[in-house]
């Protein structure tokens, strides 16, 4: 279902001089208006602090006409240089197919086919096995393919005699099951030969870019004197290779999975790049989806003078309204700010529309009565899923691109019907920390994980503090690297959420707006990679924990992701360290034992998802906890899969119930680094409590005082509870 008002931008970041576009689809009827807003404050929950998008009209405020645009999910190859290309008189085509929901409707294998006449051919799938289709003439095997079979299919048309056969074959038979065979018709003077590409996976349509989607894997798809599509060969990119005579290349549309196990499979080599000949299938679904395609509507170029920040284009048509996001940038080595807060762009884009099933009446009713973001997922899977769903046939969604409506990623979206709060993740959430900072007077400049990604350490090396979110948890090998780096060279990193630098995910310069995860062995994830595809397509490397690749979060900021829960919070208690002499400024201000019992994320500054210390796993030696949660028991935590491995050995003396707690730890690093961590997710929705006058708001701010060597003073008297 098409949203009546939403859009997204052709970047995710940009800095002065350069220039963003926007793509919009209104229903209208009349002109939607655009403003360039700075996103302060989007929690909507009418028990913390208003909603603050600042008006920066001055700088950008249009009107523009209305115009539906559609997403077309729906992967396939388009063998565009096929177009001008004679078949050969006689038409022979075959392929190694994988079918995952054959009981459906019909699916294409391989086509070339006229979208308005009919005209051409079409290799199908149907729910009576495989089909031939020529103009109207049909021939089909009447045998029902298996699930997750490899078969040989193949078909071919003679207009000389009007000869249709088509034919399936189990590459491994199945014992009392009937799913081989073949079938023949007629037709008068069949016409394969017609002006138009070749499409694997799906066929061109009158009405859309493609119909007839495929769902599963398909392997050396061939039309014998014309093509062999070897999809061996440049697996970690958008195109598909022809080794036949004409060199009929071609291009992916809509991002189906790469490096897929093919039926030449045999378990003997796990990387695809040591072995490509058995990971040469591609893995479609109808429900894939990369670039809308979208066209511009408008396009603002950045002033120098707009200093760095969150921001956002704010349509409105009518009663509809929406809110694009995207981050202005410091340029390298210019900085504004003593401060610079990483906007987890990575995680952001990785759960952008997880469609999570809940989205019932109480829900949508409180979603109505806050003026929250409107569009849900459940509503508009049209563009397209989060990895964190599954497609339809079943399989994970490893890809996530941002060349779409990403409706998640807004100010004021709630995740969750929160009863003890406001149900707020990610972007949304992590605004809870920027109205902080507002409100603590702290000037702060903004990157993005695709910024660090990009430049390195580079991009952080100016400021004094480095803050994260409530979850960093995806992350590349450069990423890390810049912020070990950082915290190495006198740098100090606030890392303030939880389960952060947990899973590695891969970009690709050679597919642009899109982030590829593998969820391999171990971890809590919503679904696993089959075995062996377990190696990225983007880069090669292993995909999975950064835990199974030797570098746990434990390393980086002294903790590592142990427990999750409900989306519910509880209290720290402070531990002998926070009195000592060396660490007592932490906690100045900050009145009681037990602290962090509110908030506007599941009521409690300690929740979700919680780490803790464990030098087993490389948190320093020198790494001192400073207070630890409690009361998770009662709450249904759950120690997650990896750290119950092995427990009762490695751990002598403790009970998995002790691993359920989040570890807020320092960390005195080298020139003058350190590293401050506080181990959960709920962790920042504590702030805003109060009017941001707690104590969860004084030990941060002393925190961040110090470490930006800020000067500031406590806005506020002795901190409230």
């Amino acid at each position: 279902m098409t949203a009546p008002l939403t859009g997204y931008a052709d970047r995710i970041s940009v800095r002065a001089g350069e220039t963003i576009s926007f793509k919009v689809s209104s229903a209208g009827p009349g002109p939607y208006s655009a403003m360039l807003v700075r996103i302060v404050r989007g929690d909507p929950n009418p028990a913390g602090p208003p909603v603050k998008l600042e008006d920066e009209s001055e700088r950008f405020d249009g009107r523009f006409p209305s115009r539906v645009q559609h997403a077309w999910p729906g992967s396939y190859a388009l063998i565009e240089s096929a177009r001008g290309a004679r078949l050969p008189t006689a038409l022979a085509v075959e392929a190694l197919i994988w079918p995952t929901l054959p009981e459906d409707g019909p699916q294409t294998v391989i086509a070339r086919r006229d979208p308005a006449s009919g005209a051409g051919f079409a290799l199908v799938m149907t729910p009576e096995g495989m089909a031939i289709e020529c103009g109207s003439a049909r021939a089909v095997v009447g045998k029902k393919l298996r699930s997750r079979i490899w078969y040989r299919v193949w078909a071919s048309v003679d207009p000389a005699t009007g000869m249709l056969r088509v034919g399936q074959q189990p590459l491994k038979r199945a014992f009392a099951t009937d799913d081989e065979g073949e079938a023949t018709a007629t037709a008068p003077s069949p016409a394969i030969d017609v002006p138009q590409p070749v499409t694997i996976g799906a066929e061109l349509a009158a009405d859309r870019p493609a119909r007839r989607c495929f769902n599963g894997k398909i392997e050396a798809p061939a039309i014998a004197g014309f093509a062999a599509w070897d999809f061996a060969r440049r697996i970690d990119s958008m195109e598909v290779a022809d080794t036949g005579p004409n060199g009929l290349h071609g291009r992916l549309v809509n991002l189906p999975t790469r490096a897929m196990k093919g039926a030449s499979w045999t378990g003997a080599e796990r990387n695809w790049k040591a072995a490509p000949h058995q990971y040469a299938a591609i893995h479609f679904h109808d429900d894939d989806l990369h670039d809308c395609g979208w066209q511009d509507d408008f396009s603002f170029t950045v002033p120098k003078d707009l200093k760095s920040g969150v921001y956002g284009i704010q349509l409105n048509c009518g009663p509809h309204r929406d809110v694009i996001p995207f981050f202005v940038r410091p340029q390298i080595g210019k900085p504004k700010a003593k401060v610079c807060y990483i906007a987890a762009s990575f995680t952001y884009q990785v759960y952008s529309n997880f469609s999570r099933g809940v989205y019932d009446e109480p829900f949508r009713k409180r979603v109505a009565d806050w003026k929250a973001a409107p569009n849900n997922p459940d509503d508009h899977k049209d563009y397209g899923l989060s990895t964190y769903n599954h497609h339809r046939d079943g399989s994970g969604v490893a890809y996530s691109s941002h060349l779409r409506p990403l409706l998640t990623w807004r100010p004021d979206f709630l995740s969750f019907n929160d009863a003890a709060g406001s149900g707020l993740r990610h972007l949304p959430a992590d605004t809870h920390l920027t109205g902080w900072l507002d409100r603590m007077g702290v000037e702060f400049d903004v990157v993005t994980d695709h910024d660090v990604h990009e430049k390195g350490v580079d991009i952080l090396k100016p400021y004094m503090a480095v803050l994260t979110g409530s979850h960093p948890e995806y992350h590349t090998e450069r990423t890390l690297d810049a912020l070990q780096a950082y915290t190495e060279t006198g740098g100090r990193l606030m890392y303030l959420g939880g389960n952060g630098f947990y899973w590695r995910v891969a970009l690709s310069d050679k597919v642009p707006g899109a982030i590829e995860v593998r969820r391999t062995e171990g971890g809590i994830r919503t679904w696993a990679a089959e075995p062996g595809e377990y190696y990225h397509a983007f880069d090669g490397a292993y995909g999975g924990l950064w835990r199974r690749s030797d570098r746990p979060p434990n390393l980086l900021c002294g903790i590592g992701f142990s427990s999750q829960g409900t989306f519910v919070g509880d209290s720290y208690r402070r531990g002998p360290a926070s009195r000592d002499n060396h660490h007592a400024w932490v906690f100045e201000g900050v009145k009681d034992e037990l602290f962090g019992g509110y908030g506007l994320s599941g009521g409690g500054a300690a929740g979700f998802e919680l780490d803790r210390l464990d030098h087993r796993l490389g948190s320093p030696l020198n790494a001192v906890v400073l207070a630890s949660s409690e009361g998770h028991d009662r709450k249904n935590f759950v120690v997650v899969h990896e750290e119950r491995l092995g427990f009762t050995t490695t751990i002598p003396g403790q009970t998995l119930e002790q691993l359920i707690r989040a570890d807020m730890t320092y960390i005195e690093k080298p020139a003058g680094g350190a590293v401050f961590s506080v181990g959960s997710i709920t962790y920042c929705g504590s702030l805003p409590h109060n009017k941001f006058d707690n104590d969860v708001s004084r030990l941060t701010f002393n925190v961040l005082n110090r470490f930006g060597e800020l000067g500031l003073k406590w806005p506020f008297g002795p901190a409230k509870a």
